[in-house]
């Protein structure tokens, strides 16, 4: 019996938010709008959207020992996240420093801070985390040597998912074991290097799945998702809604589908569901206030 649904390995960051009428060039000061300050960061959003959801979560982070930190924590607990993992102190809480224009274009300036100081031995100490833990999603906003170490740390049956963002290229230990590997067409790019990359999603994919990964998902925006395996490709298609912010959408999709694929669903049911998560989510403003339950998913 696992203690978790979901374990999820990463990021945590405040996220502070000016208006402005336009982005200001070098040298030149502009005026914006008052500061708003949320919780976010792809590890603690994906957290909180999980829990939602309806998923038994726990977070395995570092934030500094500051009124930031106190805010992720305050925001994780309130969604019901298990935040034993959560890791206090050795830098500051990380910050998106966060700029958006009136046609809703925003320039993002990440200062890590914490996240950074989230090391392979903190991974190594958690280890009851990942033993009881039915899946392990992560992502990049850690130090790839913290997301290889994730990997060792899983449990014999535990299934890993990685969303590669911001991408790198990945080593091979960490391919094989993404299950699936989620990527947007930019992520798919950076990630196949050199290869040759072909002219569709279903291209990707295939090219993908041969550097290792046991299944690939490729999220096409308005265009759904694409589900790739040894049992073939196939196409997940887009819920239509009428979009107001897309903050946060691709981190409560990757929630969803590691969700549902812990709880026995096939990978194209998961991304299927994930699908309209991600639709309910784009409805709403910012990101983890953005978030639905599972009624709201379910409702028409």
């Amino acid at each position: 019996m696992y203690d978790y649904d979901l374990l999820v390995v990463g990021s945590a960051n405040a996220d502070l938010v000016i208006g402005v009428e336009r982005r200001p060039g070098a040298g030149e000061t502009v005026l914006g709008s008052d500061l708003a300050v949320h919780p976010g960061g792809k590890g603690a959003n994906q957290a909180v959207a999980a829990a939602r959801l309806g998923a038994r979560t726990a977070l395995l982070a570092r934030v500094g020992d500051d009124a930031h930190g106190r805010l992720l924590l305050e925001s994780q607990r309130a969604a019901g996240v298990d935040t034993v993992g959560v890791l206090v102190g050795g830098a500051p809480t990380g910050v998106a420093l966060i700029t958006v224009d009136p046609s809703g274009d925003n320039s993002i300036v990440v200062s890590p801070g914490a996240n950074g100081r989230l090391t392979p031995e903190d991974l190594s100490a958690a280890g009851c985390l990942f033993q009881g833990s039915r899946v392990v999603s992560a992502q990049l906003e850690i130090p790839l040597e913290t997301v290889v170490e994730a990997v060792r740390s899983l449990s014999p049956d535990s299934r890993f998912v990685l969303n590669p963002s911001p991408p790198r290229p990945l080593p091979q230990e960490v391919l094989a074991a993404c299950d699936p590997l989620i990527v947007n067409e930019h992520e798919a790019k950076v990630i196949l290097g050199g290869s040759a990359v072909g002219d569709t999603p279903e291209d990707w994919a295939r090219i993908l799945l041969a550097k290792g990964p046991k299944s690939v998902v490729v999220t096409l925006g308005a265009e759904g998702a694409l589900v790739a395996s040894a049992e073939g490709v196939a196409r997940v298609p887009a819920v239509k809604v009428d979009a107001v912010d897309t903050t946060g959408a691709g981190d409560s999709f990757t929630a969803a589908l590691a969700y549902r694929l812990g709880a026995g669903a096939s990978l194209a049911e998961a991304a299927a569901y994930a699908a309209r998560v991600g639709a309910v989510t784009v409805t709403k403003e910012g990101a983890q206030a953005s978030f639905p339950t599972a009624a709201e998913v379910a409702a028409p």
